[in-house]
């Protein structure tokens, strides 16, 4: 059974994005069009990662699982896995005395992740976690934010997995909001990101190419249109995370994390 709480109402809820009316219409549809996109895009995922991050994105992630104290022995619940990306990292830091689930909707990513990792992977949504509560030293989360229906409810669901005292993790890419800084982000996201699409590999590549654009383009808007830094530590601060932080990396790397009170 899914992890609740008894806090959990409509007047909590807090979505990370507006209705996308280019992808959706509704935001009843966000779910089933997210689905879809990233089955689409599961078997070339890990290729447009590494062009989109130049080959850096195994060390950052790394780092991020360290700094934000991330160690061996520990059991992790790592959500929104998708292929395994930060999953495979923490792997290496917690080694053999440690565990790590990777949960995710998508059946796509998750066979991905399976091909690719000797880890637990469970089919599941971060809203509604499978887990009994205090079940993980450590939770984290990849890029996955804005994807969520319902920011708080996902968070207390993470709270609520976590054991006193245990660590949160949620990377994401924060559009800076004005400046020099912020239109190079939107040229790179405008002009880059089509241009790198186009090396998606060819073959069956009229679809997958298609759907590879198709990603990065949403990514594109929903880094865009994605809700302020201080709403996000808002909704964790509500969701019973008192003293949440976000470090900035290069100007759009945020990590937002916090310890469980206990």
């Amino acid at each position: 059974m899914p992890v609740s709480s008894p806090t959990d109402s409509p007047a909590t809820i807090i979505k990370p994005l507006p209705v996308l009316s280019r992808y959706y219409q509704e935001d009843e549809q966000r779910r089933s069009f997210v689905g879809k996109l990233f089955d689409d895009a599961a078997g070339h995922y890990d290729r447009l990662e590494q062009l989109m991050s130049l080959g850096s994105g195994r060390w950052y992630r790394r780092e991020a699982l360290k700094r934000a104290g991330l160690l061996p022995g520990m059991k992790v619940l790592d959500v929104a896995t998708g292929t395994g990306l930060v999953a495979r990292e923490a792997l290496g830091i917690v080694g053999p005395a440690g565990r790590i689930i990777g949960i995710d909707p998508s059946v796509g990513m998750l066979s991905e992740a399976a091909g690719a990792l000797p880890i637990c992977l469970v089919r599941g949504r971060a809203e509604e976690l499978p887990f009994a509560p205090s079940s993980f030293d450590f939770v984290c989360m990849g890029y996955a934010l804005r994807h969520m229906s319902d920011l708080t409810g996902a968070l207390r669901q993470f709270l609520s997995v976590l054991k006193p005292g245990g660590l949160l993790l949620m990377l994401e890419i924060t559009a800076p909001r004005r400046g020099l800084r912020r239109m190079l982000v939107g040229d790179y996201m405008s002009r880059f990101v089509p241009a790198i699409s186009k090396l998606l590999p060819g073959g069956k590549a009229r679809r997958d190419g298609q759907s590879g654009r198709l990603l990065l383009e949403y990514y594109r808007d929903t880094i865009a249109q994605c809700v302020d830094p201080e709403v996000i530590l808002n909704a964790m601060r509500a969701a019973g995370l008192p003293h949440p932080r976000r470090r900035l990396e290069l100007g759009i790397f945020s990590e937002y994390t916090a310890a469980k009170p206990g």
